[in-house]
């Protein structure tokens, strides 16, 4: 069952240290999605109504295009004159550490207090204060947490913010499973707010480029199984990115049909995001923990769903990623042997 979130946040000390300073730094994680951005602007809401300066912060790029309409909200740097006010304060949002916000952090002073609002099992023990639950589905659940256990109720935008966030997270809700009848009751206040599922599903999943779908074609054309099936894996170079560019890319859908699968249980996107650097997502249907694995490369995220940065050229990305579940599907075989 998930914990009873306004007793969580209670406890961790949060509600405190947002009414304890006059300014907060609202920083997200680089690249963002739309639980991060969703967070970030409800909780800035939130503050701005109770009479609080909050400044957004991302290194983005905000690539995903259910969230570059918010990118001019965000700055990319921090205004020394708001620290200068000498009552300031960051808070980091959808990741447990500073070295996942990006170039944001080389205009961060030290010294400020730091809270992080996640979510992640990956991350550092570090911070002033630590809202952190690896169980809950969104950052999103947690800031709508804060509001409630504040004694406040969201208002429409940030009811419409927070409800994008969860249903990105949760791939609309398909990724919760019997565990999950608070989170709906959470969802339904939202709804009560004003939030509408309808427009988050338009959000999440309309206004793509054709070229979307021509790239969704072709990764879906050159995809591989490995294990007798029990992993897809496939990639993009950068010679697609050049033909298609960055608004192509849509990789929930792409993890949605690959995870319709007979017989698969892990699912591996690898990009070439430039001549030198790779992206790899990591879907796992029930079973293998790839948090482990993105780990074993040095990412991070979900037991579920994770994703790594790494020096590479795809190919090889590829084969070295097929190379660390050979152990995982090998053990599993010889398990179901006995």
């Amino acid at each position: 069952m998930y914990m009873d979130m306004t007793v969580f946040v209670a406890e961790s000390g949060i509600l405190s240290f947002l009414e304890r300073y006059s300014s907060y730094l609202i920083v997200g994680h680089k690249e963002p999605d739309g639980d991060c951005v969703g967070s970030q602007l409800a909780l800035a809401s939130f503050l701005s109504r109770r009479g609080k300066k909050a400044v957004l912060l991302s290194s983005g790029p905000f690539a995903r295009t259910e969230i570059a309409e918010y990118a001019p909200r965000f700055a990319d740097s921090i205004d020394p004159a708001i620290v200068a006010s000498g009552s300031c304060a960051v808070v980091v949002m959808d990741c447990s550490s500073l070295s996942r916000i990006g170039s944001v952090a080389d205009s961060l002073p030290s010294g400020l207090p730091v809270a992080f609002i996640d979510h992640h099992a990956s991350g550092e023990a570090s911070g002033d204060v630590r809202l952190v639950d690896h169980n809950a589905p969104a950052v999103t659940c947690l800031v709508q947490g804060i509001i409630e256990a504040a004694g406040d109720r969201p208002t429409r935008e940030e009811a419409e913010m927070l409800m994008f966030g969860l249903c990105t997270d949760t791939g609309f809700f398909r990724h919760l499973d019997s565990n999950s009848g608070s989170i709906f009751s959470s969802a339904g206040r939202l709804v009560d707010a004003g939030a509408s599922p309808k427009r988050a599903f338009d959000m999440m999943n309309g206004g793509k480029p054709f070229a979307s779908r021509k790239l969704m074609g072709e990764m879906l054309s050159t995809a591989e199984t490995r294990f007798d099936g029990r992993l897809i894996i496939t990639s993009m170079g950068l010679e697609a990115q050049e033909r298609y560019g960055m608004v192509g890319r849509d990789s929930d859908m792409l993890y949605q049909l690959l995870m319709t699968v007979a017989g698969m249980e892990v699912a591996v996107v690898v990009r070439q995001e430039s001549p030198t650097d790779c992206t790899v997502g990591f879907r796992s249907r029930a079973t293998v923990d790839v948090a482990a694995i993105a780990a074993s490369f040095g990412g991070g995220g979900h037991r579920l769903a994770s994703g790594l940065h790494i020096a590479g050229q795809a190919g090889d990305i590829v084969d070295r990623v097929i190379a660390a579940f050979e152990p995982v599907f090998s053990n599993e075989k010889k398990a179901n042997t006995f």
